[in-house]
């Protein structure tokens, strides 16, 4: 592992000055941080410790009936609020369907959302990846692709963003706080990440040195609450990356689903928000008619970027699968098998 110096800044404001040098990183829980470190695939000269940062390792309840979350608040502490829970029980379901429980008992919220591709030539330093050192190439168009981007991609980078998390937070329009040099300022999540184009090297709307310190769920997102599902496919349910997920969150009155929030994981290289899909389902009954005809929508501009073909037809079936569900009602406790398909099958063994 590359030398680097460690400091430890006491208040934001000293973060940000140390933070803002060329080649300097924030370290939180560092549970992808370190891993990167040691497989010399992120060669830091600095670690800014934000760990003992005062203020960010809160839940706040809003006086205008949103909730802030500090960004060292940890993903088992979030998905195990009872009042987070309840009131945004799809991303509880995202949260607890991430990683292992020891690593959600380390991982911060802050970390999840910049946490970097699981991109298996993006790890092997021996593999050209315009994502690790720009303009060098893209070993997996020709290699192993079965897992990468089907929505959003480009020639340069086909990988995918792997957060469960941020899926449904951009669902329900989720803000991100951040503190830079210049102050602070906020950008919607659906923002934050960005597609590769050809500067995939330039995963983040983030300039040197900004920190993020919070996410804020609005006001509108609890009225989603009795009606909100996260549904995850993967290789393992005990423990793995999204081959495709899907957050689905409905509004229905009378019958009717006034207002519909949808986005998928695992497609592309940002949690990928389903605008067109959402205004199909506006004001229609929540049919299996309108469910196909959404999940369709969702995936129009979808095209293979290797042997993945089949995820075009996976995700459409989990947006159909999370919808359907949602539309049934958010369990009043979140199942056994946090976002698994087979959670919802009568039956189905979970051993």
């Amino acid at each position: 592992m590359k030398p680097f110096d460690y400091v430890r800044p006491a208040t934001v404001s000293e973060a940000v000055a140390a933070a803002a040098q060329p080649g300097a990183v924030y370290l939180a829980a560092g549970t992808n941080l370190l891993d990167l470190m040691k497989g010399n695939i992120s060669r830091p000269d600095r670690l800014v410790d934000v760990t003992h940062l005062e203020g960010l390792d809160r839940i706040e309840r809003l006086a205008d009936g949103g909730v802030r979350i500090g960004a060292l608040v940890s993903n088992a502490d979030l998905a195990h609020d009872p009042d987070f829970a309840k009131s945004y029980p799809a991303v509880a379901e995202a949260l607890l369907s991430g990683a292992s429980a020891q690593l959600r008992n380390a991982a911060t919220v802050g970390g999840n959302l910049l946490q970097r591709t699981r991109c298996a030539y993006f790890y092997d330093t021996a593999s050209r990846c315009n994502k690790r050192e720009a303009g060098s190439g893209c070993d997996v168009r020709e290699g192993e692709n079965r897992g990468h981007a089907v929505l959003g991609w480009s020639e340069s980078c086909i990988a995918t963003h792997p957060s469960d998390f941020c899926v449904p937070l951009v669902a329900l329009d989720a803000i991100v706080e951040i503190e830079g040099r210049n102050g602070g300022r906020e950008i919607a999540l659906d923002e934050l990440h960005r597609l590769p184009g050809d500067t995939p090297e330039r995963e983040s709307a983030l300039e040197p040195g900004d920190l993020i310190v919070a996410v804020r769920l609005p006001p509108t997102a609890r009225d989603f609450a009795a009606h909100a599902r996260y549904l995850k496919v993967r290789e393992r349910t005990s423990y793995a990356f999204a081959i495709v997920s899907a957050a689905a969150a409905l509004r229905i009155e009378n019958g009717k689903i006034a207002e519909a929030r949808l986005a998928l994981g695992g497609v592309a290289a940002k949690p990928w928000r389903a605008r067109a899909a959402e205004e199909v389902l506006r004001n229609v009954a929540p049919t299996a008619e309108a469910f196909q005809e959404a999940a369709w929508r969702a995936l129009t501009d979808a095209k293979p970027s290797g042997d993945n073909a089949f995820k075009i037809e996976l995700a459409r079936r989990i947006v159909v699968r999370a919808l359907t569900l949602a539309a049934a009602g958010t369990p009043a406790r979140l199942p056994a098998l946090p976002a698994s398909p087979f959670a919802a099958i009568p039956g189905a063994i979970h051993a």
